[in-house]
């Protein structure tokens, strides 16, 4: 069930006649998701939040297994949103309309516990909780997990679009305009230099952002699936990047970077085989998959 947000505070009868809901000489009839009624008296509706039944939530999450190993992907709702940043470095622009289609990204950044149960192996340099992100990982070495990880589980992952990444880390649809992800404070969402001790944390230990997205800010660079290019100043549809190039895309800042490397818009690049502590990986599901 959606929920679109979107808080209507009028007169009561307004309200009432423009959500189109049975009215009563008391009050209102609510038809309520289990399939029961319910009678509210007029004054006490302070708000109608509108709902649509045929839609998903976009909240609901796919939940996967692998070799015993849990993990868990987020519906992103497709939209449009305007990318890049005009205050930020020149690679941020120009700022352009950017319409992407449903999908679904990781709740965390890999783990290191099913970068193993994946591959039989722990690459990491920062060991000692498996609930750590998975690093000292190239663009190379993430697709080889990606590859083994299909294989395991019949599905199509893969690594997301550097535009997908980035409308999933402004909030999707529930954007709220933070330069982080999740918030305008950068301690409450991301590890970086100044509280990360100079080491990788366990995911899910900061403050989710607007989708329940972890560590989108932070901990670990992120790989993209995109080659690395400029932007362009035209309206895109589902974007892949420039299509060729010698570096790939990395996004989100780590834990020893600085806080302008966390912010959503923030872009960096590297060779697609370079590999140390700071790069690892969140995965992407196209929209075919159903719960």
């Amino acid at each position: 069930m959606k929920m679109n947000i979107l808080f209507f505070r009028v007169l009561a009868v307004l309200l009432v006649l423009s959500a189109g809901l049975p009215i009563m000489a008391q009050g209102v009839i609510v038809y309520k998701k289990n399939g029961t009624f319910e009678k509210f008296p007029y004054e006490q509706i302070d708000s109608i939040v509108t709902y649509n039944y045929d839609a998903t939530d976009p909240t609901e999450d796919g939940a996967f297994t692998v070799n015993g190993v849990a993990f868990k992907m987020i519906l992103v709702e497709g939209g449009t949103f305007y990318m890049g940043s005009d205050s930020g470095d020149i690679n941020e622009k120009p700022v352009h309309s950017v319409t992407l289609s449903d999908y679904m990204i990781g709740e965390t950044e890999v783990t290191q516990e099913l970068w193993q149960a994946v591959m039989g192996g722990n690459p990491s340099y920062f060991k000692g909780n498996m609930q750590r992100p998975v690093e000292k990982v190239s663009w190379n070495d993430c697709l080889d997990f990606i590859e083994k990880l299909n294989e395991l589980t019949g599905e199509h992952f893969s690594l997301p679009t550097e535009a997908q990444w980035e409308y999933a880390a402004r909030g999707g649809r529930y954007y709220e305009g933070y330069v982080y992800s999740g918030s305008n404070t950068i301690g409450n969402v991301a590890w970086y230099h100044e509280n990360s001790s100079s080491s990788t944390h366990p995911v899910k230990a900061k403050q989710a952002n607007e989708l329940g997205l972890y560590d989108m800010s932070g901990n670990v660079w992120e790989w993209c699936q995109d080659w690395y290019g400029d932007y362009t100043s035209t309206s895109v549809t589902d974007p892949t990047g420039a299509s060729s190039g010698s570096y790939r895309v990395l996004r989100g800042g780590g834990w020893y970077g600085d806080p302008t490397y966390c912010r959503v818009s923030d872009r960096y690049y590297l060779t697609p085989e370079r590999k140390d502590g700071h790069y690892g990986l969140r995965l992407a599901l196209s929209s075919s998959y159903k719960k």
